[in-house]
């Protein structure tokens, strides 16, 4: 089921800002295998990118939800 575009819109906020947290977080972990650890900034960047495929997964998702809500 294919989203709308006010639902992706409404949902991608929360997308992006998850995303930006967990990236963050792994950073933090991958530090423990020497890697560099993302500044907030550069995990906000990331999080924007990284937001948009997981907020339409996510949105389609809700989608088909409502879609099998309306059907009963």
């Amino acid at each position: 089921m294919k989203p709308s575009w006010n639902l992706l819109a409404g949902l991608y906020p929360f997308g992006a800002g998850a995303m930006a947290v967990n990236l963050f977080f792994a950073s933090l972990i991958g530090s423990w295998l020497g890697w560099p650890v993302l500044t907030p900034w550069q995990a906000v960047a990331g999080g924007l990118v990284i937001g948009l495929p997981a907020t339409y997964a996510f949105a389609c998702h809700i989608a088909g939800l409502m879609q099998k809500a309306d059907d009963r």
